[in-house]
């Protein structure tokens, strides 16, 4: 029997030996649009695919260059390969977090160049757990910290149809693809601004 599993776009991807020419951008795109947060435990439904978009417009609202942007819509990526988890329980499981630093590693590079490291790992941390606060506040009503952290996005919980997540995140992602295609930025990745007003 032959190793992985047939993908959206007809792909056999290998999680265990992931190689760049069997990650496809649409593939990531429709999984995602389809993959639901928090094994499915929100009152209704978001997906994967939403949150990635939050995070992708919150690092574009903060004016962070185009490969933080590309990163933060990147983000969980490795999840249209491997599924979501839930974060307390993937602590726990070793072989699965090498597996998807393995797959999510193999995906920065093949859109990235490389793996965001240093600042811009920081940078899309902190976005990542900026939109994850208000998603899980919004949805469980539960604030999971004493402060509220910086968002300068608009926040929509609203539910999206699919096909309609997948076209924005393509449409993101080419926008980024071109923009970091002719940037002269480099790796300069910008602070953000502390005294932005916070939106809730």
């Amino acid at each position: 029997m032959e190793e992985g599993f047939v993908t959206y776009s007809k792909i056999r991807f290998n999680a265990m030996d992931p190689k760049l020419e069997d990650i496809k951008i649409e593939d990531i795109a429709h999984a995602l649009s389809m993959m639901v947060r928090l094994n499915g435990h929100y009152p209704s439904f978001f997906s994967v695919g939403q949150h990635s978009i939050q995070c992708c417009k919150e690092a574009m609202s903060r004016h962070y260059v185009p490969e933080v942007s590309l990163g933060c819509l990147l983000h969980d990526a490795s999840e249209a390969y491997l599924s979501d988890v839930v974060g307390s329980s993937k602590k726990n499981m070793t072989m699965y977090l090498q597996i998807e630093n393995q797959v999510q590693g193999a995906i920065y590079r093949k859109f990235l160049g490389e793996v965001p490291m240093g600042e811009a790992s920081v940078l899309i941390k902190g976005i990542n757990d900026a939109c994850y606060y208000y998603e899980y506040k919004h949805f469980m009503g539960i604030e999971q910290r004493p402060e509220e952290p910086m968002i300068l996005s608009d926040m929509s919980y609203e539910f999206e149809p699919f096909e309609k997540v997948e076209a924005q995140f393509l449409e993101l992602f080419n926008k980024l693809m071109s923009e970091i295609k002719t940037s002269k930025l480099g790796n300069v990745y910008p602070v953000k601004d502390e005294s932005a007003k916070i939106k809730l």
